[in-house]
């Protein structure tokens, strides 16, 4: 069970009022969902031992954009020693791990499918619990490793290239999603933009750095709100505004003001998640805001949110920087509150590439 106001407590007994508190737990997380091949020791829950990630960013820039194929054999390349290294600077033996949580979707297949098979291979070698953990579940996770007071219920805004979702966390393991995108994900736009504009990829960060020296009201793109009241995003048109912009640019033989367009475009889209965020958050009577995913690492959302959040009288929440990207921290994390539950998995568990949140 768990006491919610120690959260990250193992307790395996619990009598006369009282929680004992009999052992520490130790969960060897794994996460290979895209292009970060990554493992971890967390103890507890909330306490990282450990968070190996290595990285394939310089592998793919050339492309412009993650090959499953190249992504899928870097993996297999590289899951045993990244698993070594994560227990050598946990300073664990590997029999000491009392579960072994893994990403088992969303995700590319063929990603997955190495971590899946190295986690189930561990767990059967070793007689341990396997806990699959649906990726979303642990970027969430990822703010409760930096934040050890925070505990549900709270809303979070889930921000990266693949999924864009304002989620209610009702409980550890208990999730309902109040708005979604409904064509590119925040930072697919980013990618696709940073692309147009020339530098390069991952377009995230990228763009961030650019708009450091633009001016956010320069050029006024779209902001797209849906009439029908839904807390959904939209960002294809908005791409597309940038897009025309440029070609117009082009067409008229104008240097393009690289900056100024980053800088419009990124508060374009920070804007909107912002306002469906605290919109969301007054209609379930919540006042506690969290981020997570690899753009809740973009400086102008997590500003722009800091600031409303305080004028709302809300707590804000969000992981370091490390925490946003893909890393096997917030999966061990997440598996833990899952094993607490006395939720397994079996060891014919499959990759499933278009998981849903709390689907299992």
């Amino acid at each position: 069970m768990l006491d919610g106001k120690e959260p990250g407590l193992h307790v395996l007994q619990k009598g006369e009022g009282r929680c004992q508190i009999l052992k520490d737990i130790l969960i060897l997380g794994i996460e290979t969902s895209c292009d970060e091949t990554s493992a971890a020791v967390v103890k507890n829950g909330r306490e990282v031992l450990s968070n190996v990630i290595s990285s394939q960013v310089s592998v793919h820039q050339k492309y412009g954009g993650v090959v499953p194929e190249i992504a899928s054999r870097k993996h297999v390349e590289l899951i045993l020693p990244v698993i070594n290294q994560s227990l050598e600077e946990a300073g664990v033996d590997i029999r000491r791990i009392d579960a072994v949580g893994v990403t088992y979707g969303p995700g590319l297949v063929g990603a997955l499918l190495v971590g899946l098979s190295a986690a189930k291979a561990l767990a059967f070698a070793l007689d341990k619990p396997l806990v699959g953990v649906h990726h979303i579940e642990g970027h969430i996770a990822a703010n409760y490793l930096d934040h050890r007071d925070l505990v549900p219920p709270f809303l979070c805004l889930v921000v990266s290239g693949g999924h864009t979702h304002i989620v209610c966390v009702k409980d550890y393991d208990q999730f309902e999603i109040m708005g979604q995108t409904r064509d590119d994900a925040a930072g697919e736009a980013f990618d696709k933009v940073a692309r147009a504009l020339g530098l390069g990829y991952p377009g995230g960060p990228l763009i961030d750095k650019a708009a450091a020296s633009g001016n956010g009201s320069a050029i006024d793109f779209p902001r797209v709100y849906f009439d029908d009241g839904s807390l959904d995003f939209s960002f294809s048109g908005l791409k597309t505004a940038v897009l025309n912009y440029l070609n117009g640019m082009e067409q008229k033989g104008l240097k393009c003001p690289v900056e100024d367009v980053s800088a419009s475009f990124q508060q374009a889209v920070v804007e909107v998640l912002v306002n469906n965020t605290l919109k969301a958050a007054g209609l379930k009577n919540l006042n506690k805001i969290a981020l997570a995913g690899g753009v809740a690492a973009n400086s102008a959302l997590r500003n722009l949110m800091k600031i409303r959040a305080k004028e709302s009288g809300f707590s804000f929440y969000y992981p370091g920087i490390v925490l946003c990207t893909d890393n096997a921290a917030m999966i061990a994390c997440a598996a833990y509150y899952e094993l607490m539950r006395g939720n397994r998995s079996e060891l014919w568990l499959n990759a499933v590439p278009g998981l849903k949140l709390g689907e299992k």
